[in-house]
């Protein structure tokens, strides 16, 4: 019988090869000035299209949304005409592609973009930094503390939904399948919907059914762009860092996972943490958010290739993401195919930043190593 991972799956209309998914990783390698997507991304995300479907790296949708240097944006028309290179790549190469959609809010520094950060309430993020380029030796990034956010007003988050708007109509410009909606990982839409970074007295705080609300809205608004179908959302409710500690967050995600069933959303993402000592995400939850939420679930975060297979054939799952593997191995799944031997990231230098093909495109497929 064929492992769950090579089998196809109809994602909402989109055919996928597999159940293989590349997962939005942070490159830093977007042209200056105008964070605009390049030919050589291109490449990078032409090389991965064996994955039966790519989430590409954090996307700002306005200036004021960027908190890491040299991310590449999708407001701007220069912006636009480089994402097609990427997608048409990736077409090419017989895959598909979503643009996730990113606003950092709190998590970010004037060293960045020249603005205070925003977010939901005047809290700061503690012990958490943002990266800049300033020269440093190797090309490596130079990393600053993130600055007091100021709190947005109600317009300020009209504003935002509509970015994100904009954003998802760029993004069908640019020819992507669709876009996933960043609402994990600390960042803007995470900090409204916790309570320790939400202390707001209005319709966007106080009771989870308040928090999750500028999320809600900014789905409508997406959705109105380029469709609920093509509309997917990440969350993460076991990731803590960047002072995201909740008490409240797995009701919260829940709830929100119930709106996002009406809704008709594509698909709900978890990111998972993915360094040694990380907490697993719990059966019981797993179990739970099968049960509220029907549609497409996609798990991403240090998973094997057995234990995606396990999860697939229980059902819990219908797509897994994998980050570091297909960052060193553009045919990751050739290589699981083949039980071969995967490359290991052999420089850390070049994971954030980097304005050549060294530890970007040059790792090697395996017809090359043989």
């Amino acid at each position: 019988m064929k492992d769950p991972l090579f089998t196809s799956y109809n994602l909402n209309g989109i055919e996928l090869k597999n159940r293989f998914l590349m997962a939005p990783m942070t490159r830093s390698r977007a042209s200056q000035p105008g964070d605009v997507p390049n030919s050589l991304m291109a490449e990078y995300y032409g090389q991965r299209a064996s994955a039966g479907i790519i989430v590409s790296e954090a996307t700002q949708v306005s200036l004021q949304g960027k908190g890491y240097a040299n991310t590449p944006g999708i407001y701007t028309e220069e912006q636009v005409e480089g994402w097609k290179l990427i997608t048409k790549k990736v077409h090419e190469k017989g895959s598909s592609i979503f643009l996730q959609l990113w606003h950092v809010g709190r998590v970010s520094s004037s060293k960045v973009n020249g603005l205070q950060p925003i977010g939901p309430s005047i809290r700061s993020a503690r012990d958490t930094s943002v990266y800049i380029f300033d020269g440093a030796p190797n090309g490596d990034a130079t990393f600053v503390p993130v600055e007091e956010p100021r709190a947005m007003t109600y317009n300020d988050i009209q504003q935002v939904i509509e970015e994100f708007a904009t954003g998802a109509r760029n993004a069908r410009k640019a020819g992507f399948d669709g876009v996933e909606i960043h609402g994990a990982n600390g960042y803007l839409i995470d900090q409204f919907l916790r309570s320790n970074s939400n202390k707001r007295t209005d319709r966007y705080g106080g009771a989870s059914e308040n928090r999750i609300r500028f999320l809600m809205e900014i789905i409508d608004a997406v959705a109105g762009e380029i469709g609920k179908d093509r509309t997917g959302v990440r969350l993460s409710p076991f990731i803590t860092f960047k002072d995201m500690n909740d008490p409240e967050i797995l009701d919260t995600i829940l709830l929100a996972a119930r709106e996002l069933e009406e809704k008709g959303v594509c698909y709900i993402h978890l990111s998972e943490a993915d360094w040694d000592d990380s907490p697993e995400i719990p059966m019981d939850f797993r179990r739970d958010l099968r049960k509220i939420f029907q549609r497409t679930i996609i798990a991403t975060g240090k998973k094997t290739p057995d234990q995606a297979n396990d999860l697939l054939s229980d059902n819990l799952v219908d797509l897994v993401g994998f980050g570091r593997k297909f960052l060193a191995n553009p045919d990751y799944p050739r290589r699981v195919r083949l039980n071969a031997k995967t490359n290991e990231i052999t420089d850390t230098h070049t994971i954030f930043g980097g304005g050549s093909s060294r530890g970007y495109t040059d790792y090697p497929f395996l017809e090359d190593q043989i």
